[in-house]
């Protein structure tokens, strides 16, 4: 076998959501507060079409 862990704790699915992973007072979670990133809409809005598959959200991305 080539891994240390059996198959039973490999097969598990833990759930976690990204603000779980951010500390409360690092410094994305201040830009987030102090930065309005809605202008990103704008300035990409020629390079997203409006049909086909959804996109990763640019302000996000």
């Amino acid at each position: 076998m080539l891994s240390k862990h059996n198959s039973i704790q490999r097969d598990q699915v833990e759930m976690i959501a990204l603000d779980q992973l951010v500390p409360e007072n690092h410094l994305v979670r201040k830009m987030e507060a102090a930065i309005d990133f809605s202008f990103i809409y704008d300035l990409v809005e020629e390079t997203y079409s409006a049909v086909g598959r959804p996109s990763i959200d640019p302000v996000i991305l």
